[in-house]
């Protein structure tokens, strides 16, 4: 299943920033128990919880290209990912592990924002890239993989589930009455709101951009 979290600072990055994607990964460390992992730069920091499908050796996450300017954490499955990497060796791109995630980072290198008509899978990922200086959050087309934004106006908290971003300090929840009403009437919530105020989820198929000028779907 696995796990992502973590968080896109506006302005400078605290000290203890790591604590907090590491508190909200732990929130969800039953998604993935076989490993964990954290990428940190001045900007972002990635924390991943795996449970180990595919390539149960070296399929460490964050993950990143040849030169680590693109880094990835992903929950879910790319299920084309043999294919992409067989055109994307062929294009010269270096594989150091057996993963499906690693494709990801190969395939932004070559086609940016446009990657997504190439993937077939069910999927939810941050992906870092170092050279713009932005965050990419994305959702499956289908929506089966969960991925949830959280924005103030110091930086972007992104998770798996509702309650790593709750595990986040200075995050306060607060009941989002309408979406009570929603979900009393309609079983579920529509559109990108959840039961809390200020935490969005990603709509299927949907992907958002993070950087200094800020988030953008």
């Amino acid at each position: 299943m696995c796990g992502v979290a973590g968080v896109y600072f506006f302005d400078k990055k605290p000290s203890d920033a790591r604590q907090t994607a590491q508190a909200m990964a732990a929130a969800i460390a039953h998604r993935g128990m076989d490993d964990k992992g954290v990428f940190e730069n001045e900007r972002v920091v990635l924390a991943h919880q795996r449970l180990s499908i595919i390539d149960l050796e070296t399929g460490h996450q964050p993950m990143s290209n040849e030169d680590g300017s693109i880094v990835v954490a992903c929950n879910g499955e790319i299920y084309n990912f043999k294919d992409l990497r067989k055109d994307l060796q062929a294009r010269g791109h270096t594989f150091s592990t057996s993963s499906d995630t690693e494709a990801l980072v190969h395939l932004y290198e070559d086609l940016g924002l446009d990657m997504f008509d190439r993937l077939n899978g069910i999927f939810a990922f941050a992906l870092w890239d170092n050279r713009k200086e932005r965050l990419i959050l994305a959702r499956d087309h289908f929506g089966v993989k969960p991925l949830h934004i959280y924005q103030d106006k110091n930086r972007v908290l992104f998770a798996s589930e509702i309650k790593a971003i709750l595990a986040a300090e200075d995050v306060t929840p607060s009941i989002n009455k309408q979406s009570v009403h929603y979900f009393m009437n309609l079983r579920y919530v529509p559109g990108r709101e959840t039961l809390f105020k200020g935490v969005e989820r990603l709509l299927p198929g949907e992907y958002a951009v993070v950087s200094q000028s800020g988030l953008h779907r």
